[in-house]
């Protein structure tokens, strides 16, 4: 018998429904004369505890957390132990971060891509069939569908494959009923699909990231990042730590304006201050935010409920210029008409087109018809369709005072994934707040092409891309998916497509983050670098870059300026090894001193700075909520510091000894001992387990 192959795409992250493709991994596993191959990106996989202790600590979490069901991917399972059969093939072009190095299949058959390319590459791939988890709800016109986390790719990909000619994939849908439904280009119809499967054994709790913990270094970070945000603006940002800590000072901008100008202000460096009156602004947000991210997560969640991402936009050129340029507000004034027709956002003559139009983005009522030479109102109304007359001009200006605009949109993205507390919210959203959070295509979030290039800047006024990186080089090249030797941490994703966008819009700037140093195999190293083996962003689209210590802006500068600017926001701890190496390749001046008020880059005074803030109940761990337990939460410290310390095999025998000596646990150790089944040790190893555990609380809780 011949072989048969299964070229297969599943949508990255949320969009996979795991129990299909187990199974036809296991197929294709029992059957070598089936070829598999799968396409994919950021196959969500939980952690994988090490240690006992670690298993101890985080098997009942990932239980609760993810739920005991939660069906792994098969294939990752294989590609981590080396197992994956030879008539099986992975091809991913984002992978969740960290989890794949030194996994070789997966480094092989990596494929370096931006996002907005990928349905291109797939197309010529000739993908025969997708995979895809949907969402569905029932109304008063029956059963409809939406690919909910993941319009991203596949309509793109479909449209490549048509225009080719080559055959449609054999499209399936596994219906999931906990997974939010959303409108925009997520929304489809019954007949989209070959075929629908809906199975209740497949209904399994959605996978949720874990919520991260923000410290006082991501926290100044973030408060310098936010101040380059401009009210009215549009924001587009990544997911993490860095993330959390701008979303939060973000909202602390907008609710508790006092104390954000002040915790900016002990850590402002002069240059910062004149970077933020020139791009950003402390000031609250009166106009709000326009949310256009590739990826959705609960920092737009986190916003929209504070009353930050509000902003609107339209789908209509003339009514967005209108709304950019203060000629009209979101409801209209009996000055609004006249203003209207004066920039030629309504015409003069009002036909049919024109009518529906006015009534899609609410103008006029929908209830408004056109009889001739008249518009015909519920009320009994009528006025005429010429508004070069005066009469019918001020007769139908009156009849717009008061109408709200419809139809805007408050945040566009390509795929969703976050917290349950954020798939919660998702699944609540009604009326305007579900209709104005649109799920695109990634082409239309990521790229100024396809024909609506004008409109598109038009929406995005004033944007802001922040994204993270790694690691950063003096001359301005950034680090932010791969390691030196080709290892890949992550992806390029979408982050080349938001730095290149933000250089084609005229007010918008790309912010890239990264914290200025690192702990590598127990020694400290510093993110700013001279230079490195491998480049994300090349150093011609530098723009503008943050750490915890200040703001640099790279965009246009000399190479010289942008090796003082880079130096003033790094680790003081660097600064001279880092001078001296731009003085020996000729790119600083012998003589260049660094300003006195960049020498003072240290963790411990960020630390000082915001102290009297965290007592007043400001910076919190976990700003964006926490996933753990109250016992977790104080095991947590101890784990981290237990772990760091017996990292070194030579210091292991000292700290057993010790803690054998002096790891006596006191009584309100006794639940934390519980959680981690060391309350009653039955063996030698959980006797020493107990000690070592019970000498880290009670070292953690004094530092």
């Amino acid at each position: 018998m011949g072989t048969s192959a299964l070229v297969l795409a599943t949508p990255l992250g949320l969009g996979k429904s795991n129990h299909l493709l187990n199974a036809l991994y296991a197929r294709a596993a029992n059957d070598p004369r089936l070829k598999l191959h799968i396409y994919t990106a950021l196959s969500l996989a939980r952690p994988r505890p090490g240690s006992d202790l670690e298993k101890r600590f985080l098997q009942l979490f990932l239980d609760r957390h993810f739920g005991s069901d939660y069906p792994d991917l098969a294939y990752i399972g294989a590609l981590h132990t080396n197992s994956l059969p030879v008539n099986v093939r992975v091809s991913e072009f984002y992978l969740q971060s960290g989890a794949m190095l030194g996994v070789s299949a997966v480094q092989r058959d990596y494929t370096s891509i931006n996002y907005t390319h990928v349905a291109r590459a797939m197309a010529e791939a000739e993908v025969n069939v997708i995979v895809h988890l949907v969402a569905r709800r029932s109304g008063p016109n029956g059963v409809s569908y939406s690919l909910s986390s993941n319009p991203d790719v596949t309509l793109d990909l479909l449209d490549k494959i048509a225009a080719s000619g080559k055959p449609r994939p054999l499209m399936v849908a596994q219906v999931h009923d906990d997974l939010p439904f959303l409108g925009g280009d997520a929304e489809v119809d019954a007949d989209f699909f070959d075929l629908l499967l809906d199975d209740p054994a497949c209904h399994h709790q959605l996978f949720a990231l874990p919520r991260e913990p923000v410290d006082e270094v991501e926290f100044s970070l973030g408060l310098h990042a936010s101040a380059l945000i401009r009210d009215g603006g549009t924001l587009q940002i990544g997911i993490g730590a860095l993330s959390d800590a701008l979303i939060y000072a973000s909202v602390l901008r907008h609710q508790q304006n006092d104390e954000y100008r002040a915790a900016l202000r002990v850590l402002q460096t002069c240059d910062s201050v004149k970077l933020i009156a020139q791009y950003g602004g402390m000031e609250s947000f009166a106009q709000g935010l326009y949310g256009a991210s590739e990826m959705i997560m609960d920092g737009f969640m986190l916003l929209a409920k504070a009353g930050v991402l509000k902003r609107r936009v339209y789908d209509d050129l003339p009514l967005q210029r209108a709304l950019n340029g203060g000629l009209i507000g979101e409801i209209l004034t009996d000055d609004s008409l006249p203003r209207l027709l004066a920039c030629g956002a309504v015409a003069a003559l009002i036909d049919q087109t024109e009518l529906t139009r006015l009534q899609r983005f609410g103008l006029l009522p929908p209830e408004c018809r056109i009889d001739g030479p008249l518009l015909h109102f519920a009320n009994g109304e009528t006025i005429g369709i010429d508004l070069n007359i005066e009469r019918d001009r001020i007769a139908l200006a009156k009849h717009m005072v008061g109408q709200k605009l419809r139809g805007g949109h408050y945040l566009h993205g390509a795929f969703h994934l976050g917290s349950s507390d954020f798939y919660e919210w998702l699944r609540n959203l009604e009326g305007e707040d579900f209709s104005g959070l649109a799920m695109s295509r990634v082409s239309h979030v990521n790229e100024l092409y396809g024909g609506a290039e004008t409109l598109q800047v038009a929406q995005r006024r004033d944007a802001r891309f922040f994204n993270t990186c790694m690691m950063h080089t003096l001359l301005g090249a950034a680090v932010s998916d791969a390691l030196e030797n080709g290892q890949v941490v992550s992806g390029v994703g979408g982050q080349y497509n938001f730095v290149a966008m933000a250089h084609a819009l005229d007010d918008g700037r790309s912010v890239l983050m990264l914290r200025s140093t690192r702990r590598s195999h127990g020694k400290m190293q510093s993110n700013i670098l001279w230079n490195y083996g491998h480049t994300t962003i090349p150093r011609h689209l530098r723009d503008i870059v943050v750490s915890e210590y200040g703001i640099a802006d790279l965009r246009g500068k000399s190479d010289e300026d942008c090796i003082k600017a880079m130096l003033a926001i790094c680790d003081s701890r660097f600064q001279d090894a880092l001078i001296a190496t731009a003085q020996n390749a000729g790119k600083l001046a012998r003589d260049y001193r660094l300003p006195d008020s960049a020498r003072q880059n240290s963790p411990q005074r960020l630390r000082a700075a915001l102290q009297p803030f965290k007592a007043r109940g400001l910076f919190p761990a976990f700003p964006s909520g926490c996933d753990f337990s109250v016992d977790e939460l104080r095991l947590l410290p101890a784990l981290q510091l237990l772990k760091k310390q017996t990292a070194s095999a030579a210091q292991l025998p000292g700290l057993i000894g010790r803690a054998l000596v002096h790891g006596q646990p006191t009584a309100e150790m006794a639940p934390l001992l519980q959680r981690m089944r060391l309350d009653r040790p039955h063996t030698f190893a959980e006797h020493v387990y107990r000690r070592l555990l019970t000498q880290a609380l009670r070292a953690s809780s004094s530092m």
